[in-house]
């Protein structure tokens, strides 16, 4: 659909942008930025000049300046040099679940990611824009950004129930801000048990995903030779994806179960330590291209999402666009509460119920069948473009109208 809209223009605000850069909240931000510029809405990027994620975040990559990348235009600011060993023993602290003072607080948000032109950009041009829509949540580009311009600022967070998350000092720009968007409900429900958002125009959307793919299991067996039973992990294969747990309980299974012919398959970027005594079961394939992907969810006995921390889980809803079920771990409020949403997936607190879902799969074929098709139909039904857009545009125009009426 092309709408005809008075709005002038919509900036999404972010640390780094790129058309090749990994990452959810990265590949979330291309797919609606173009899908709106698409739709007929002027859209631009504001970034800095950093690279990406895991680059030095004192260094420029990038030229400061605009470009066209994709059909978007791209304002890049150079970053603000930053203490980046004080930020890190700060950060040290957070990641591992420890208290820091309100000191501490002010000099992580300051010594992160930050452009002082970036927000002087904002704060000369922000009769230009209709919104300012800044993602993920934890950046200095998101706190310092909101704090120029709150009455024209949405946020997409990206939440997690995470140490990060309960800092005070993102309360005051959070609960002044414009409006604010959600994958799934149970962020939503985090989101508003942490912070006051009463005065906040807040809706849970989703994430548009590309639905129109091919997946075919013969072929993902015929290129790879993988002719036994397999759980799938597709993603970064790093401790805080849970990828760990997930080879424990599943050399714990072979242990358990002498004579399955069931493998693990690793599919995505990073490497990790697999135990001696099953490396011959784990089959790594390491970074492959989507459409090994896809053939990958198509073939496997399910996808297994072990991470806890996930505000929405794109690979989870490409296995069930693959027509398979799903495994998610528990603890994870957003990948839980999609599995029960959609009757699509089975979920695990402890080694026992992982041993128990995967039994009932391997015994349950028909109903494992269902159970993809289902999902299927649960994606296309929420998580089409078309519909995301839909969605995103209505929600864009209802925050600026508000704006404009003086925040009624």
């Amino acid at each position: 659909m092309v709408y005809t809209t008075y709005m002038k223009k919509l900036a999404f605000v972010t640390p780094w942008y790129g058309d090749t850069i990994p990452g959810g909240a990265e590949m979330e931000l291309r797919g609606i930025s173009k899908h709106l510029k698409a739709s007929g809405l002027d859209v631009e990027i504001l970034t800095t000049c950093i690279e990406k994620f895991s680059s030095d975040w004192n260094t420029n990559f990038h030229k400061a300046g605009v470009t066209e990348e994709g059909g978007l235009t791209v304002r890049r600011f150079k970053v603000r040099k930053r203490d980046t060993k004080g930020f890190d023993a700060i950060n040290y602290k957070l990641m591992n679940d420890q208290k820091i003072t309100p000191d501490e607080e002010r000099y992580f948000i300051q010594e992160m990611v930050n452009s002082t032109d970036l927000y002087k950009y904002i704060e000369e041009h922000k009769d230009e824009y209709d919104l300012f829509v800044y993602i993920p949540y934890m950046f200095g580009t998101t706190y310092y950004g909101i704090r120029v311009c709150p009455e024209r600022s949405v946020l997409i967070p990206c939440l997690h129930d995470e140490s990060y998350a309960y800092m005070d000092i993102y309360k005051e720009p959070f609960e002044n801000m414009a409006g604010a968007i959600y994958h799934a409900q149970n962020e939503y429900v985090l989101a508003n048990k942490i912070y006051d958002l009463s005065k906040v125009k807040q809706a849970v959307l989703g994430e548009g995903i590309d639905t129109d793919f091919e997946y075919d299991a013969d072929r993902f067996r015929k290129t790879t030779g993988i002719e036994d039973p397999f759980i799938l992990y597709a993603g970064r294969k790093d401790a805080g994806k849970n990828i760990y747990l997930l080879i424990d309980y599943f050399r714990e299974y072979r242990k358990r179960h002498e004579g399955s012919d069931l493998k693990l398959v690793l599919i995505g970027g990073g490497e990790i330590t697999v135990p001696e005594d099953i490396r011959s079961e784990v089959i790594d394939l390491g970074f492959v291209d989507k459409q090994v992907k896809y053939d990958a969810c198509a073939a496997s006995l399910t996808l297994c999402q072990p991470s806890i921390h996930e505000s929405f889980s794109l690979v989870l809803m490409e296995c069930w666009l693959c027509e398979r079920p799903a495994l998610v771990h528990a603890d994870c409020d957003v990948t839980r509460g999609f599995a029960e949403e959609s009757d699509s997936a089975l979920y695990f607190k402890d080694y026992y119920e992982f041993e128990g879902c995967i039994d009932y799969y391997i015994k349950h074929k028909e109903t494992a069948a269902t159970m993809g098709k289902t999902g299927r139909e649960f994606v296309l039904k929420n998580f089409k473009w078309d519909i995301i857009v839909d969605k995103y545009t209505e929600f864009f125009e209802s925050v600026a109208d508000a704006e404009k009426d003086g925040g009624k």
